[in-house]
Order: C-alpha cells, then sequence, then structure tokens
C-alpha cells in the first residue's frame, strides 16, 4: 500500500487533469539556472511541506475550506508567481521571499487534494500514507524541476536567447492562463 500512495503522489503532480501545480513549478523554477539546482529543489520542497501540512489537517478534519475558493486561490497563486516574475525576475535578491511564497502556495495547493485524500484513507492511520504521498510528489517534482531546469539550459545556454526573454515570455504565458482559470474557476 506504501507504494500506492507514493504512485498517487507522483499522479498528483503529473496528472494533465491538473496542470496546476506543474505551472506553479514552471514559473517558481524558470528564474533560476541548472547552476542554482540545489537551491531550487529546496524550493520545490518548501512547496512540498506547506501543500503536505494543509494535507493532514484538512485529512485529520482540523480545518475544512470551500474547495471552490481553493480552486480558485490555487489559480491566483500561480498568476501571482509568474507575475512576481515579470514585476521581479532576480531571485537572488529576493530568495527568501520566494521560500516564503513556496510555502504560502503550498499551503494552498494542499487543501485542493485534501477531500480525496481523505476519502481514500478511510480509518487508516494517516502517517504512512501521507508519508508516502509526499515522497511521491517531491519524486515527480523534482522531476519537473530538472526538466524545467535542463530545458532552460538547452534554450539559453545553448541557443543563446536571453535569460530574460525566456522568463518574460514563459510568465506571460501562464500568467494568461492561470488568469483564464481563475475566471472558469468563478
Amino acid at each position: 500500500m506504501f507504494t500506492e500512495y507514493i504512485k498517487l503522489g507522483v499522479e498528483h503532480i503529473l496528472d494533465p487533469k491538473g496542470i496546476d501545480h506543474v505551472l506553479f513549478l514552471l514559473v517558481l523554477v524558470i528564474l533560476f539556472s541548472l547552476k542554482n539546482w540545489k537551491q531550487v529543489i529546496v524550493l520545490a520542497t518548501a512547496f512540498t511541506i506547506g501543500h503536505s501540512l494543509t494535507l493532514a489537517c484538512s485529512a485529520l478534519g482540523w480545518i475544512s475550506t470551500s474547495s471552490k475558493l481553493i480552486e480558485i486561490l490555487i489559480a491566483l497563486s500561480i498568476a501571482v508567481t509568474a507575475l512576481l516574475n515579470m514585476i521581479k525576475p532576480d531571485p537572488e535578491g529576493d530568495i527568501k521571499g520566494r521560500y516564503l511564497s513556496a510555502i504560502i502556495f503550498g499551503l494552498i495547493h494542499g487543501f485542493g487534494f485534501a477531500g480525496f485524500f481523505k476519502t481514500i484513507l478511510g480509518k487508516d492511520s494517516i502517517v504512512l500514507p501521507l508519508l508516502a504521498f509526499n515522497i511521491g510528489v517531491e519524486i515527480a517534482q523534482v522531476t519537473v524541476v530538472i526538466l524545467v531546469l535542463l530545458s532552460s539550459f538547452l534554450i539559453v545556454d545553448i541557443m543563446k536567447l536571453k535569460k530574460r526573454h525566456l522568463v518574460l515570455v514563459t510568465s506571460l504565458l501562464v500568467f494568461l492562463y492561470a488568469i483564464k482559470l481563475v475566471v472558469e474557476r468563478i
């Protein structure tokens, strides 16, 4: 059963129907270079920490929220992160702010899966399933982070496109899509 929860965590991030996680990771990571891979993994892990906290609290029945509101907030978190990239594209100058936003937005995103997670838990203990699920989430997120960093390396260092242009175009496209999601979810 442990491996099933790991698989569920991976699928949760990589599910095409839940593209919001990948888009959030994309705009969170696109600012960074391959040489900053350790820092970026820690950033993605900060998101996982926030995600797991609200997932656990919700699954235990300690916190309850409106799923419609959470879906809107998830889309807004993507839009805000993309907008921050366009306004302040230097992650080095605001790394603490990026970690804080990753944790906060992780908290919001955790609520998005909490209802389903609670139903599959049944009366089982939450500890091992949550651990396994978060291992799966982290595996998927690290995969996405590596793919974004490698793609960025190819585009910037090999194809010689300016990093600023890559960040702006990617962030703008994700921002527009996130605003579309907000409107659809309202």
